[in-house]
């Protein structure tokens, strides 16, 4: 397109056109200057509607009406920035990054001035996070997160602090403020079940004296094995657990369950403590069973199972839960994690769900801090052979 001609030049044009001598065509003027026959005829209209001659939209009326357009152009660009802003932020409680929006925004036709204007915020971080995306570090959190919900997925129970130990197994380590993080900006929580309640009522005497006095460490297997009564309520009544833990590995070593709470329950947990012990060649004799005063260990077939398998017993003071305190957090991890995490229907479901985490999750798949951040399974596989070589 070519350049257009100089306003004085046009204006003397005008000039010599108006101020023509009579009987001279404007063909000649146009010719004598150079320019085309129709080109001084709009010079000369434009002329006399900037004179007020002829009506018309004067050049300085143009300008004003091309700078109005364009101020209604950027209001709607604005307005849309806001609206498109505020669909986006409200799509859910979730943490946002706008960047995205400001490309999203830009591919439709809205400058990234105008976006970064509205929004407040600066254009050259912008255009670095343009360039690259993916930072590092969002990469690096990305791999971790992944790493956090599968364990989590695997077992919505454990606490941030266990999900970053198997996290590290996967090849993800982690400081636990930063898996603390990860896991509450995605609301991954553990399992949280409700407070014990207290125990009322009165026990009988104590058939055996403390031997523990709360100190509850060991320096071998089958040393020291706590005991205790849980119970819990399903759509069929309710169900109890006896379970026993040997404090040198916090392994649970045997359980009963039924739906019943007599001495036999606690007969029969002792029962599968020492098979299950002596069938891994374990010797039990000798063993102190701390419980509290209740009524089925303070009973004679409880007594009289303790004494056939040359077992010691040892009880604690009534209510004081501190003399047994070692087993009751046992229970309160399993009521947080299994028992108060849904209604149970039936016996045999819940049964299941107990017996499973125990086995599954308790001894094979949960780091404890005490035991150096192994499972029992595998505290009891690294530290029995060296107690044995030491006794």
């Amino acid at each position: 397109m070519p350049k257009p001609y100089p306003k004085e030049f046009r204006d003397d044009v005008v000039r010599v056109a108006r101020n023509r001598e009579p009987g001279q065509q404007l063909k000649q003027i146009a010719v004598d200057f150079g320019i085309s026959e129709s080109c001084l005829a709009g010079w000369l209209k434009t002329a006399d509607v900037e004179d007020g001659t002829k009506p018309g939209t004067t050049a300085t009326e143009n300008a004003e009406l091309v700078a109005a357009r364009k101020r209604i152009k950027l209001l709607e660009q604005e307005n849309e920035v806001l609206r498109r802003a505020a669909a986006y932020l409200s799509q859910a409680n979730l943490p946002k990054m706008i960047y995205p929006l400001v490309r999203e925004l830009a591919a439709d036709g809205i400058p990234v001035a105008v976006t970064c204007r509205v929004l407040k915020i600066a254009r050259q971080p912008y255009y670095r996070w343009l360039a690259d995306p993916i930072t590092t570090a969002e990469l690096n959190e990305a791999y971790r997160a992944d790493a956090l919900f599968d364990a989590h997925r695997d077992d919505p129970e454990f606490g941030y602090r266990f999900l970053a130990d198997e996290a590290a197994d996967a090849g993800q380590p982690m400081a636990s403020r930063t898996a603390w993080r990860i896991c509450s900006t995605n609301k991954w929580w553990s399992s949280f079940g409700k407070k014990r309640g207290s125990k009322n009522g009165r026990s009988g005497p104590p058939v055996h004296d403390d031997l523990v006095a709360r100190n509850f460490t060991a320096d071998a297997s089958n040393m020291l094995w706590l005991t205790d009564i849980t119970e819990h309520h399903t759509g069929e009544g309710k169900l109890y657990l006896c379970a026993i833990k040997d404090v040198f590995s916090n392994r649970i070593v045997g359980y009963s369950i039924d739906s019943r709470m007599k001495a036999h329950l606690a007969v029969d947990a002792l029962g599968s403590a020492v098979a299950r012990r002596g069938a891994a060649g374990d010797h039990v004799a000798g063993c102190v069973v701390h419980s509290d005063r209740g009524s089925q260990f303070r009973s004679r077939k409880f007594v009289r199972a303790l004494n056939k398998h040359a077992i010691v017993g040892s009880m604690g003071r009534v209510g004081a839960c501190g003399d047994n305190a070692a087993m009751e957090s046992f229970f309160a991890l399993l009521q947080k994690n299994v028992l108060d995490r849904r209604p149970w229907a039936t016996r045999e479901e819940l049964r299941i769900a107990i017996v499973t985490w125990i086995e599954r999750t308790y001894h094979r798949r949960r780091r404890q801090t005490r035991l150096g951040k192994l499972t029992p399974i595998e505290y009891e596989t690294i530290m029995t052979p060296a107690a044995l070589r030491a006794a």
